[in-house]
């Protein structure tokens, strides 16, 4: 009888205490908002017809053309050379794509500016003079995802020195429309 007498003891004492292995646990709710916008992408491309670009597939991509003569060899053979009575051409194709996401844009309009004035050579860029003064429009209709040759010509005159060098930026600017 003593150990019936102690198991219900024994029992009660268990019923009793605070269950300490018991889990604790807390709740709480996270709200999540955010609003999609739409944007555009540019990026340069090495054109198989023009001269590779370093950094092809970005969009801070760099054209040397190297070394360059109205008459003579030139250091790659996909430089495009012009004479003129005064003054030689040369230009190479370069792609520029650009591509769209969560955007119900047609199409974009693509503009070019020279990075600093240059009162020397001229420049242009699909056929387009492009200066420093304003942003030049090269197309007003671009096709999104797609390589469209945008070529870069310098005009240099002949008055031009030897061991010249000539080094500019030229700045993209892509709008959707």
């Amino acid at each position: 009888m003593k150990k019936v007498l102690i198991l219900a003891v024994a029992a009660a004492v268990v019923m009793l205490m605070p269950s300490f292995a018991s889990a604790q646990t807390a709740n709480g709710t996270l709200t999540v908002t955010a609003t999609v916008q739409g944007s555009i992408n540019l990026v340069f491309n090495s054109d198989a017809a023009g001269v590779a670009l370093t950094g092809s597939g970005t969009n801070t991509a760099t054209l040397a053309f190297g070394n360059v003569s109205a008459f003579g060899a030139l250091g790659n053979p996909n430089i495009v050379r012009s004479v003129g009575a005064t003054s030689f051409t040369v230009s190479s194709a370069v792609d520029v794509n650009v591509t769209k996401t969560n955007s119900a844009s047609a199409n974009y309009t693509l503009k070019a500016q020279l990075g600093a004035a240059d009162a020397v050579n001229s420049w242009a860029v699909g056929g387009v003079a492009v200066t420093s003064g304003a942003q030049a429009t090269l197309t007003a209709t671009g096709t999104y995802a797609a390589n469209s040759n945008f070529p870069v010509a310098i005009t240099i005159p002949f008055t031009t020195a030897s061991g010249t060098p000539i080094s500019n930026t030229i700045n993209y600017t892509a709008t959707a429309n």
